[in-house]
């Protein structure tokens, strides 16, 4: 006869869910200002009492400072909560050619997220001199020049901004010539010589002035530079341009070579009095770099590779010379707008909030956070994001260029326990232009898998009088679950019409079971037992 056993299943299955469900979401702009070049530890702002957060609570809730800047200017302290100056700002470094510098951070707290957008004005201070492209200028002035003639004369740069930057010019006593400053210029004051007198060479062929440069700052800041009028001879006609500025327009990825304005100049005298040659100003700091100039018929081309990025316009002063004996010359002003080509990429910058998440994870729960930025301007600088199908995640906007990851279906790490999310960002330049970043993220266990027998019902033979200690037979279980919550260990019932110790035994690791005694078969004939499978989760779950 067959001993038959019955085993019987008990399912207990208790799951504790993590939650994160946290959103993140970006909340009104806190604007503070700080003036350039002050010390490292000084303070900005007291960033806790803004985003009303408790001090006791700074850490917990991760408070941190994020910056777009590849030097790290700001931090804030997690004991005192106030956003302070982590290294000294150059304003002129930070910001160059703008008269507006602003450090934008992003402010971040969990539990929940929150992300806060921060402006830092960086002040300026009258921290440079006024400077001139070199320590002389050179003017040739014909002594049959009237009274009245204005003469442009290169203007100093300042690195500062506003009140700071160059504010007037002033000209050392002389008999000839006043000065004349345009405070409507584009670029800033602009100088010029203005002849009050008569010029006679034989008398005095070269005069020196000294021209000064004043800023506006406090302490007031000066730079000079000395004016060399070299008085010609006979030759009564200068060169007159068609018109005092030209204006041309170019696009960034514009060939080298390719002529992008021609200048027009004449000169009513005859023979070499009224021939003319085209040259750029001397001193212009990089214009010789992107630009060339054929001397003969005034065509300016691109001589060197144009960034939009790099720069926006450029402001090129020529000088059209004749070539009589004592040449004349005349000025004029050539503005070149540089136009924006789809030619970045948008750059993804990720940061994990969780690498590694639980399968009991609920959907709304926040896996990462993403910036994304393309320096390009208008549709060449719009980005769109998404992510690659077949993932549970989502992406959800925050605000303009932020994003969050966000789990959007249930997980099962028994089905997949790593998932590497492609955020793929795209803007609307033609052609557009695209940037992949994969975040990898990890599922966690979680003990929802009770152990599962090989045979729910196994008949086992012995013969009447065998030896106690005869292997009967071996169970086998298998749970789906890693780690703790898939080791079994077996153990007996005592659901049974035999006491289970005093007949059988099994081996709670391999789950091989042994007689205990010898059985005979007059006495009896089968019984039944039930064997328990329980894995080591917390709480464990049994079959």
């Amino acid at each position: 006869m067959a001993w038959v056993n019955e085993v019987i299943c008990f399912w207990i299955v208790i799951l504790y869910l993590f939650s994160f469900c946290a959103t993140a979401v970006i909340s009104r702009q806190i604007v503070y200002s700080v003036s350039e070049e002050v010390s490292p530890g000084t303070i900005v702002g007291n960033l806790a009492k803004e985003l009303n957060l408790k001090l006791d609570e700074l850490e917990s809730r991760m408070l941190r400072i994020v910056s777009g800047s590849s030097k790290k200017h700001f931090d804030v302290n997690m004991k005192t909560g106030v956003l302070f100056v982590e290294e000294a700002i150059d304003r002129e470094e930070l910001c160059p050619n703008s008269y507006e510098c602003t450090q934008t951070l992003e402010a971040i707290v969990n539990n929940p997220l929150n992300v806060y957008s921060v402006d830092v004005k960086i002040l300026d201070i009258n921290d440079n001199t006024p400077t001139f492209p070199g320590k002389s200028q050179n003017i040739r002035i014909s002594e049959l020049t009237f009274p009245g003639a204005k003469f442009p004369l290169l203007s100093a740069e300042d690195e500062d901004v506003g009140n700071n930057s160059v504010a007037t010019y002033k000209l050392s006593s002389n008999a000839f010539f006043n000065l004349e400053v345009n405070a409507e210029a584009e670029t800033g004051p602009s100088p010029e010589l203005v002849l009050q007198k008569a010029l006679d060479r034989e008398k005095q062929p070269e005069i020196h002035l000294v021209l000064t440069a004043l800023d506006g700052g406090k302490p007031l800041r000066s730079g000079t530079t000395i004016i060399i009028v070299t008085v010609l001879d006979a030759n009564d006609n200068a060169p007159v341009f068609s018109k005092p500025v030209y204006k041309a327009q170019v696009l960034e990825n514009v060939a080298i070579g390719t002529v992008i304005l021609k200048l027009n100049a004449t000169d009513p005298d005859e023979g070499v009095n009224g021939e003319i040659t085209y040259t750029f100003k001397q001193g212009q700091k990089g214009i010789s770099d992107k630009f060339a100039i054929n001397s003969s018929t005034g065509e300016i081309a691109v001589a060197g590779i144009l960034d939009y990025e790099e720069a926006k316009a450029y402001e090129i002063r020529v000088e059209a010379r004749d070539r009589g004996q004592s040449p004349l010359a005349s000025h004029c002003k050539v503005l070149v707008e540089v136009l924006d080509i789809n030619d970045n990429a948008p750059d993804i910058k990720v940061s994990s909030l969780l690498d590694i998440v639980s399968e009991s994870a609920k959907k709304g729960t926040v896996i990462a956070f993403i910036a994304v930025q393309d320096k390009d301007e208008g549709k060449n600088g719009k980005v769109h994001c998404s992510l690659t199908k077949n993932s549970p995640f989502v992406l959800e906007s925050t605000q303009g260029k932020y994003y969050s990851l966000v789990l959007g279906a249930a997980l099962d790490r028994e089905t997949n326990e790593l998932y590497n999310v492609s955020v793929i960002a795209t803007d609307e330049g033609m052609p557009p232009l695209s940037s992949t970043a994969v975040v990898t993220v990890h599922i966690s266990d979680v003990n929802d898998n009770a152990p599962l027998f090989a045979e729910s019902f196994i008949n086992v033979y012995v013969k009447e009088n065998s030896p106690a200690g005869a292997l009967l037979t071996v169970v086998t279980a298998q749970d789906n679950d890693v780690g703790d919550n898939a080791q079994i260990t077996f153990s007996l019932s005592e659901n049974s019409n035999v006491p289970m110790s005093a007949a059988v035994s099994i081996n709670s690791v391999t789950g091989e079971i042994y007689s205990m005694q010898s059985f005979n078969y007059e006495e009896i004939q089968h019984w039944h037992f039930q064997v328990q499978a329980t894995d080591s989760g917390v709480p464990p779950t049994q079959n």
